[in-house]
């Protein structure tokens, strides 16, 4: 399978963990580090789409940029969150393993292997 997409924080265990997992099952993702190249707000669009996922729902709530954002306002629109998480991609929930079709975000790590053929 080639066309896998992981959205990696090599910082983060369970990004680590998901990394291993795809490795242990002979498969060589494309990684993207999406702290140092953050998706767009179309990318995000898309990858929301796969997920089945609201803006909302792919927030990480412990940042601090969540508070200082004032994120947790539920007049929030699904653009202005998108946003957010595009200028802010720490924001991002993670790991997310991406396939032509789905995508899941990797918690615990043995989730992704849930969308693989």
């Amino acid at each position: 399978m080639t066309d896998l997409t992981l959205y990696h924080n090599p910082r983060c265990s369970k990004s680590r963990g998901a990394l291993e997992l795809l490795e242990a099952q002979g498969l060589a993702p494309t990684v993207v580090r999406y702290l140092e190249t953050p998706l767009d707000a179309a990318q995000l669009e898309r990858l929301l789409g796969k997920l089945g996922l609201t803006a909302r729902q792919l927030l990480r709530t412990g940042e601090e940029e969540y508070a200082t954002l004032n994120l947790a306002d539920a007049s929030l629109s699904q653009a202005q969150l998108i946003a957010a998480i595009a200028a802010h991609p720490k924001l991002m929930e993670r790991p997310i393993l991406e396939t032509a079709d789905k995508a899941m975000i990797g918690r615990p790590p043995e989730k992704i292997l849930e969308i693989l053929p």
